[in-house]
């Protein structure tokens, strides 16, 4: 009887080339670096994604043996505080006692047009997406349009909410029919008036703020707020397969339940 052979190993170079390859970080104005923020051990055998770079993550990657994690929301934003205390601090001790590296992609994770968290959550929601330039809408194009007829605003809600396992709020004429679907997941709120220009039935996002309740009412645009980190774990789960097999890669999903 012999031993199954090693994984493939990889260099950190080369992810982190296959990532920038795939998701084309250079093409965004983003909020935060995107690629490497934390570098870890150079060679690379086990890639684990999840949502955030939170510490409960990264101690599951670490049980789980990975070389390196791949997130959506990662460790440094434009604008935070720059001095390494307290939560920082724990987070970056873990990953750096440990050699593993940490890659984060906001939006171009958010953007890219099959593997993408907005691409990802209309497959699961089961919306067929438009092609061409009338399929994307607002700033950066980070808006994606669909089709699923449903007969009501409510029947649809109802549906997302059994989908994604988590209540979800619904602000519409419930008895409208709908069929043209606008989606940008995440804190997306402030791309609703641009889906309204786009011609849309109903927009999908994570979270909802006090404007928009109102614009939906007024206009007459379903809005549907299905949790922020639920609307956002499906694109870094895609991507991370999809470049592990691509590079031969051991991967794991994690996913760290939030209810925001």
């Amino acid at each position: 009887m012999t031993d199954s052979p090693p994984a493939p190993v990889v260099s950190r170079q080369t992810l982190l080339d296959t990532l920038d390859g795939l998701l084309q970080p250079g093409l965004f104005r983003d909020y935060g670096p995107n690629g490497l923020q934390v570098e870890g051990r150079e060679p690379v055998r086990k890639l684990v994604s999840g949502v955030t770079a939170s510490l409960a993550l990264i101690d599951a990657a670490i049980a789980a043996r990975a070389d390196a994690i791949l997130v959506h929301h990662g460790l440094f934003w434009r604008g935070q505080d720059g001095r390494v205390t307290g939560w920082m601090k724990r987070r970056l001790s873990r990953l750096l006692a440990n050699e593993v590296n940490l890659f984060a992609y906001h939006l171009p994770l958010d953007a890219h047009p099959s593997l993408g968290n907005n691409a990802e959550l209309a497959r699961v929601l089961d919306i067929r997406l438009d092609e061409g330039d009338a399929s994307r809408f607002g700033d950066q194009r980070l808006g994606f349009i669909g089709q699923r007829s449903m007969p009501s605003a409510s029947a649809l809600a109802d549906d997302v909410s059994a989908r994604l396992g988590r209540q979800v709020t619904l602000v519409a004429e419930p008895e409208r029919a709908v069929r043209r679907i606008g989606l940008c997941t995440g804190g997306a709120q402030g791309y609703f008036e641009a889906a309204i220009a786009a011609g849309v039935d109903v927009f999908i996002t994570g979270e909802i703020s006090e404007p928009q309740a109102h614009y939906a009412r007024e206009c007459g645009v379903a809005y549907i707020a299905c949790g922020h980190h639920a609307s956002e774990r499906f694109g870094v789960a895609a991507v991370g397969a999809h470049v592990a097999a691509q590079l031969g890669l051991e991967h794991e999903f994690i996913d760290i339940p939030n209810p925001a």
